[in-house]
């Protein structure tokens, strides 16, 4: 994580103030020590932030909470469940891709990069924002999740009628914050093989979403993938 963060502008007038916190302070040490002993980290440094590249605050519709990025080769991108062209489709997106054809019929993406769900306004946030290689949560509790806890808190209280899609017990507490009455909060269990069939699987999220966005006056998510 370099020293000068580039954030899209209404998203950096909100979050500038965390970049002189004492816990960035530590996680840019930490990151920084990490590089320093040769471990390769993943997004790359100039794709941890591409969520907010993706997605300015204002044109935030629905956010959908991850845990932590991919820890596989040439998968993350900064982008929670997605991945790039031409890697293999995650068992978790595959579930979710499932999901959505069973609700709107859409068919089943080849691929798994959701750049085009995020340029609609679907905010892809993972709660911690980078992984050593091959190390699943090995970045966790180094002080991302205040900072993501931070951009929750954000959309919470400048924007307007989102749609908050909750899977799994982490995204569910890390969501305890948001105002029920001002925003649509979905939840259900998480698209995991673990989990999927435990009410992931027939939820409605994707349909409840698009409802509740067109009941608003706002435009629906088109949660078809370009081929």
């Amino acid at each position: 994580m370099s020293r000068a963060v580039q954030l899209e502008g209404r998203w950096l007038a909100q979050l500038a103030p965390e970049f002189e916190q004492p816990y960035m302070t530590a996680l840019r040490a930490f990151l920084l020590a990490e590089k320093k002993a040769g471990k390769q980290l993943f997004p790359a440094g100039g794709e941890m932030f591409n969520a907010f590249a993706h997605t300015p605050l204002e044109q935030v519709k629905v956010v959908i909470l991850g845990q932590d990025p991919y820890h596989g080769d040439g998968q993350a991108h900064g982008l929670c469940f997605s991945v790039r062209p031409g890697v293999q489709v995650p068992p978790s997106l595959q579930n979710i891709f499932k999901e959505i054809h069973a609700e709107l019929g859409h068919p089943v993406p080849t691929h798994g990069h959701l750049t085009a769900w995020a340029d609609q306004g679907v905010l892809l946030l993972n709660s911690v924002l980078s992984v050593q290689r091959g190390l699943a949560a090995s970045h966790q509790g180094k002080g991302w999740e205040i900072f993501t806890d931070r951009v929750i808190d954000v959309v919470n209280a400048q924007c307007e009628s989102v749609v908050f899609m909750l899977w799994g017990s982490y995204a569910q507490r890390k969501g305890a914050i948001i105002d029920r009455q001002r925003h649509c909060v979905l939840s259900a269990p998480h698209p995991s093989p673990l989990s999927a069939h435990r009410g992931f699987f027939g939820c409605g999220h994707f349909v409840a979403a698009n409802e509740y966005l067109a009941a608003k006056g706002k435009t629906p998510i088109d949660w078809r993938l370009p081929g």
